[in-house]
Formats: structure tokens, sequence, C-alpha cells
């Protein structure tokens, strides 16, 4: 793992972190590995309660025709989170940096302009694949809760079987989303990562939270209504539309539905209005709606970890960069508030 996976170290971010007199960052309170030992042992002897990493890659995303650019959220986040402040509501030494995947050798020599993309992407996924799996694995079978910053909607396979394998059981998952990356296993994407844990045993119930009625097709509605004791789902229209649902019941049938084992939560930003992703939406979640629905499902004893994806900010505007950051570093906060 050693190969794909960059650690950090405060000197490594201490650039991101703008020092103020009289204010102390979380970012000066987060804890780091030496990397003077295997990396599965660092993290087990952490004290700390949250793992952070990122996995800043769109190979899924432009596996399955998205907009490119989820690969810089996760330094968006950095800039962010490291300069949220240290108080009584925010202590940085309950999180452990550990750093991030770089695959970027792993593509080296694709073309990305040519119609068989798809395929060409294969061993790169593939690979990410493998290396989420295992990290994953390694942090949740030490008993502490992976934060994971993507990057592309793919990685909710590995992040899922990590967690499986870690309990030996399959995992349940609410993933607050516009859409149910629930699409055909035939080439691993973005847009089928819980189909495949589904198919090969390693998520057992699938609560799809917000889904767009306009963008999910006939089919996959009517995959998901034969699954309905395993897959359940809400609409936005059925929720902020119609006013058919109330948010606030839905997250108590969403948690009522998951929380007799262990579970996963899942945020895609396509879900987010007017946050720049692989699916921007004019019409979506609210931000505090969605910091809702995050500090309530924190709250619950089998949460298992946290995933944030497909934000896909360019990197050369700023206030693109500012905006992903600090709904990432909201969102994050909000899951670690106690």
């Amino acid at each position: 793992m050693r190969t794909y996976f960059v650690t950090y170290q405060l000197k490594t971010i201490n650039k991101y972190i703008s020092h103020r007199k009289g204010e102390v960052k979380i970012g000066e309170k987060f804890k780091f590995v030496e990397g003077k030992s295997p990396l599965e042992e660092e993290i087990k002897a952490s004290k700390s309660k949250y793992v952070i990493f990122g996995i800043p890659e769109d190979y899924g995303v432009q596996a399955n025709h998205g907009r490119p650019g989820a690969v810089s959220a996760w330094e968006a986040t950095l800039r962010s989170l490291l300069n949220v402040q240290q108080n009584s509501y925010n202590k940085g030494g309950k999180i452990l940096l550990l750093g991030h995947f770089d695959f970027s050798n792993e593509a080296a020599n694709i073309n990305f302009s040519e119609p068989e993309l798809p395929k060409k992407l294969q061993s790169v996924i593939n690979r990410i694949d493998k290396e989420v799996t295992y990290l994953v694995n390694v942090i949740v079978s030490n008993g502490k809760i992976p934060i994971v910053i993507g990057g592309g909607h793919n990685n909710a396979y590995g992040i899922i079987k990590g967690c499986a394998l870690a309990h030996a059981k399959p995992v349940n998952v609410i993933n607050i989303d516009a859409h149910t990356d629930f699409r055909t296993t035939d080439l691993r994407h973005s847009g089928n990562g819980f189909s495949y844990a589904f198919d090969e045993g390693f998520l057992n119930k699938y609560f799809i939270f917000g889904l767009h009625e306009n963008y999910t097709s006939k089919e996959i509605f009517n995959k998901l209504d034969d699954e309905d004791e395993r897959i359940q789902y809400n609409t936005l229209e059925s929720i902020a539309i119609r006013r058919e649902r109330d948010l606030a019941g839905e997250a108590d049938r969403a948690l009522s539905f998951v929380q007799d084992e262990h579970f996963g939560l899942e945020i895609d930003c396509d879900a987010i209005i007017n946050i720049p992703s692989s699916a921007m939406t004019p019409s979506g979640l609210a931000v505090n709606d969605t910091r809702y629905l995050t500090h309530k499902f924190s709250r619950n004893e089998n949460i298992q970890y946290l995933h944030i994806c497909e934000a896909a900010p360019d990197s050369d505007k700023k206030s693109d960069m500012i905006l992903v950051g600090k709904l990432i570093s909201y969102l994050i906060t909000d899951f670690i508030k106690k």
C-alpha cells in the first residue's frame, strides 16, 4: 500500500494553515503517523477515534462519462479543514490525518480522449478498489472510524468491502445522493459501486436519501422495488417539492432501516444544491439539511464511516475551492462533534 499512499506529518500540511496570534487551528492539533513503523501498526497504536484520508481521483467518474474535477476536492478540503478553530466544539486531537492516495502513475499512459476510455480505466479503478478496501479494513479492524474524502463514488465499493471484511459480515449504508449508483455490473465506474457491493455480498441494507425522480430510470426503480426488503429510498421531490414526506421523519425512517447493524454514511455532493460536482444541480438538498442529516446519523453507535464524494471544484477557480472546502469541512466537523 505504501506504493500508492502518501502519509502526512505536521510539516507536510503546515503550509495550508493560516497562523494567527491568539488562535489555534484544529490542524495544529491533528495527530499524524511518524513513518517509522508499518502504517498498519501506527494506525493501531493511534489513540484518535477518527482517521481521515483522501482519494484525489476522478477515474471512476470519467469511466461513467461524468464531469471531471473530483480530483481537486481533497486539496480544497485540506485548505479549509485545517483552519477550523480549535475550541470546545472542535477538538483536533480526535483526528488522525493519515494522508492521501496517489494513483496518477497507474493512469500515466492512458489517452483520456479516446472512445474506449471506460475500458482503458478498468485496471486503474480495480487497483483503487483493492487499495481502498485494504486501508479501510485496517482502520475499522482497529476500532476506528474512517472519514474518506474523494474522488468519485466508485470508491464506495472499496469502503463498504473493507468494512464488511473487518466485521466478517455485510454492512448497511445510508447514501445521501441524487442517484442510486446501482447500475449494471459490467464495467466498474462511479455509477455502480453499490450494485457491485450488493451483488458480492458486502452490502446488506441500502437506503438512498434524496433520489432525483428525473434522473432515475424506470429499470432502476423496478430493481429497487424488487429488493424492497433490503433497499429503500425517498425522493427529493417527495420531501422538498410535493411535501409528502418530512425531512426529520425520513431521517428517522432511514436510521430505523439500517441501525440494527453496522452502517456507513455516504454523501454525494451531487445531491446538494449548487455545489460544484460531477453532476451539479440547481435543485437539491440544502446545505443545512445535509448538515442536519450528517449530525443525526453520526450520533448512532453503529456508525462505521463517513464518505464524501463527487465534489468537483475547478482548481483554477478560488471561489470553487473555497466553497467545496468549507462545505466538506462543515460536514466533517458535524460528523465528529458529540
